[in-house]
């Protein structure tokens, strides 16, 4: 019965170490447990505080502003929503707002500050291998455009102003009626041209750079009309485009035959023809003749010189034998003067 009772004891003991060693272990769990998560809620209290930080300052800098984001917060806060939601739905309602403003200036809802709908501005400069004259009577024949260019179907000239030109640019097909304003030979053209889909100003200059190389430089400015044109207008479409077709007018002028090209040479300011091509070509020629008939008078003066100079010299030849038939003379009597004496 002794031993009995002594086993029990120490069952009983060993079972209240257990519990013992058991209670620390989760108490020292307990512990690393309450000081991760104070960890995590002094994280969470710092970051809560930045954004409270950039929350107040974005509410500050409202306020200096006229107070907008502020005063929709307000009224939100007041139509029963809480702060929370109120500030989120007030940032969405900006950020809508911001892009529906951007959607509407890109298709020509909204004018911007200047009233002006968007343009595009194209700026292209080319060196042609050729002569100043031949590149600029190229460029006036506008008739041969539909040859080379993919962007150009048709082109009709009305008069010496005005032309019909019939446009494609990929899918889009658009007709114009081009004016010329001011065109003065080897030197310049400016013209504007009206449409359903747009207008344009233009402009391209002619520069002698050698007499076999000429430089090219063309503006032009697009206002575009109509919602595919503006959306084309995004892209840059026309500015390719021209870009394109200028280059295949590059090339196009490099391999012409130049004895076959034979330009307009009139002069228009101001809309209206101050000089056809008529009177332009007489005066050239009337020129050309003037030209001739001077470079003739001037050898005739070169021949009249050269027989002036040629009597010249005769006359010298004359004057040098004269001293010396004089010489001879005098040689003469000196002789006759010596015989007398020794006689």
């Amino acid at each position: 019965m002794a031993d009995t009772k002594t086993d029990t004891d120490q069952t009983d003991t060993d079972q209240t170490d257990a519990k013992e060693q058991a209670g620390s272990g989760l108490d020292a769990l307990r512990g690393e447990l309450v000081d991760y998560l104070g960890a995590q809620a002094e994280n969470l209290v710092e970051k809560t505080g930045e954004r409270l930080s950039d929350l107040t300052q974005q509410l500050l800098n409202s306020a200096e502003n006229g107070g907008g984001f502020l005063t929709g917060v307000g009224s939100r806060i007041l139509g029963g929503e809480s702060p929370l939601k109120a500030l989120v739905s007030q940032k969405a309602g900006d950020v809508k707002d911001k892009v529906v403003e951007g959607a509407k200036s890109l298709f020509g809802k909204s004018k911007g500050k200047s009233g002006q709908a968007k343009i595009t501005n194209i700026i292209e400069v080319l060196d042609i291998g050729v002569p100043l004259r031949e590149a600029y009577d190229h460029w006036t024949q506008y008739d041969e455009f539909s040859g080379f260019s993919k962007g150009v179907q048709s082109v009709s000239q009305n008069d010496e102003v005005t032309s019909d030109w019939k446009l494609k640019v990929g899918p889009s097909k658009r007709s114009y009626k081009a004016t010329t304003q001011t065109q003065i030979p080897d030197d310049r053209i400016v013209w504007t041209s009206e449409g359903a889909k747009g207008t344009t100003r233009g402009c391209v200059t002619f520069h002698e750079i050698t007499p076999d190389l000429t430089r090219i430089v063309l503006v032009v400015v697009y206002s575009p009309a109509g919602f595919f044109e503006k959306t084309g207008n995004i892209w840059r479409a026309q500015g390719r485009r021209l870009r394109l077709d200028f280059k295949n007018f590059q090339r196009y002028v490099s391999f012409a035959d130049p004895d076959e090209v034979e330009g307009w040479r009139g002069e228009i300011r101001d809309g209206e023809v101050v000089r056809t091509h008529e009177e332009a070509m007489e005066e050239e020629q009337q020129q050309e003749g003037e030209e001739g008939e001077e470079g003739e008078e001037g050898e005739g003066d070169e021949e009249e010189y050269e027989d002036e100079y040629d009597d010249g010299e005769e006359d010298g030849e004359e004057d040098e034998e004269a001293p010396d038939e004089e010489g001879d003379y005098e040689d003469e009597e000196e002789e006759d003067e010596e015989d007398e004496e020794e006689r």
